[in-house]
């Protein structure tokens, strides 16, 4: 039996396990489970790798994410720049364990987002630098379209909610929200930002995809612009690590 699980904690649902279980029997694949794993400290990593030998690969969640990467023997250029692993290769070699990790928030962003960008999407705005950024601001360095992050606090590296302006809405044509702003269930938040000045050039995509439609979403497409929410990217990224996996 080949075995493949989610690490993190808590772990009260997961759209890795119902993805991966349905993936197995839809697919025909023969001999492979997905389970969870809510270990309550990294350091259980090892114990738990040791304990389970089928396991193949992980992913990680929070709040391990940045936790993991002591324990890991190499990762790829992705988790490297990004400072974070959610999906790990487990190689067994005549009694050496060499641990892989990788980012594929970046490939399921990055592939998500390439097909909704023209030529007018040169210059981006980034909601929020948190952890969910990381992948976000990886993707945009490495397609070369310029960016500014924008936080509710002041930072170095940020501008606040209020210069984003309806002058620099002309300029910097492409929306990333990578808040928690409009996620079920506080469905009525948004990003704070002049939407009347939305055009057809404009793109807004939301890493958020509870709701399907979320009111930062809704409020861009209501003025124009194109719009795209987070599924397609967490399918991609799914299926970024079962790739991996088995290459």
């Amino acid at each position: 039996m080949r075995k493949f699980g989610l690490i993190g904690f808590p772990l009260s649902h997961s759209f890795s396990k119902k993805f991966f279980t349905e993936k197995f029997l839809n697919e025909h694949i023969p001999n492979c489970e997905y389970e969870l794993f809510p270990i309550e400290d990294i350091n259980l990593l090892p114990e738990l790798i040791s304990q389970n030998i089928e396991l193949e690969g992980i992913n990680v969640t929070i709040p391990y994410k940045l936790a993991v990467l002591p324990f890991l023997n190499e990762v790829d250029e992705a988790a490297d720049q990004i400072g974070a692993v959610n999906c790990i290769s487990i190689q067994r070699n005549n009694g050496e364990l060499l641990l892989k990790g990788y980012n594929t928030d970046a490939y399921g962003f990055e592939e998500s987002l390439k097909p909704m960008l023209n030529k007018q999407h040169r210059k981006a705005l980034v909601f929020g630098d948190g952890g969910a950024a990381k992948a976000v601001k990886y993707v945009l360095n490495k397609l070369k379209i310029p960016f500014i992050v924008v936080t509710r606090t002041v930072t170095p590296s940020s501008i606040l909610y209020d210069a984003v302006t309806p002058e620099l809405l002309q300029e910097y044509t492409v929306l990333i929200n990578t808040t928690p702003l409009g996620m079920s269930p506080n469905i009525e938040t948004c990003p704070d930002i002049p939407y009347e000045a939305l055009t057809n050039n404009h793109l807004a995509y939301d890493l958020v995809y509870n709701p399907e439609s979320t009111t930062f979403l809704l409020k861009s497409n209501a003025n124009g612009a194109s719009i795209k929410n987070g599924l397609e990217m967490l399918y991609l990224q799914a299926e970024r690590s079962w790739y991996i996996w088995n290459k």
